[in-house]
């Protein structure tokens, strides 16, 4: 091979490896609906999902780092920090915990719960369920 070929073939590889090394946002904050004020009761019911493995060890938004077997949560709105109560309406077992990260960004969800959560609620074999989410402490 000639050489300037070599130094080509050189470059390329190394972009290619500086490429593999960033790492895209997990979430675009212009798609994020706006924040809800704190303050007063705070009731909502939708649909919850679980995340795990994918995430795990990885920092959250708000820069903990992400434990799927413990007890957290992703909302799109609630502030950070805030203590929430969920229900599973169809079987009424609660889990109260902290929102510590931002999500889910599936369509017609209002909650990820960690899959440590999501356990004490029995939704893991499901997958999703009909929840309430109601504040209990209000965050940042």
């Amino acid at each position: 091979m000639r050489k300037n070929t070599k130094q080509l073939l050189l470059l390329v590889l190394i972009f290619a490896l500086l490429a593999g090394c960033t790492s895209a946002p997990r979430y675009r904050t212009d798609t994020l609906p706006p924040p809800v004020k704190p303050g007063g009761r705070y009731v909502e019911s939708g649909v919850a999902s679980y995340y795990a493995h994918k995430f795990h060890g990885r920092a959250t938004a708000s820069g903990e780092i992400f434990d799927m077997y413990g007890i957290s949560a992703a909302h799109k709105s609630l502030p950070l920090g805030t203590i929430v109560k969920v229900t599973n309406l169809d079987n009424g077992k609660t889990v109260t915990l902290p929102i510590n990260d931002r999500g889910p960004f599936v369509k017609k969800r209002i909650i990820d719960l960690s899959y440590g959560a999501a356990q004490v609620i029995n939704m893991i074999g499901p997958g999703t369920a009909k929840v309430r989410i109601e504040v209990v402490e209000w965050g940042e």
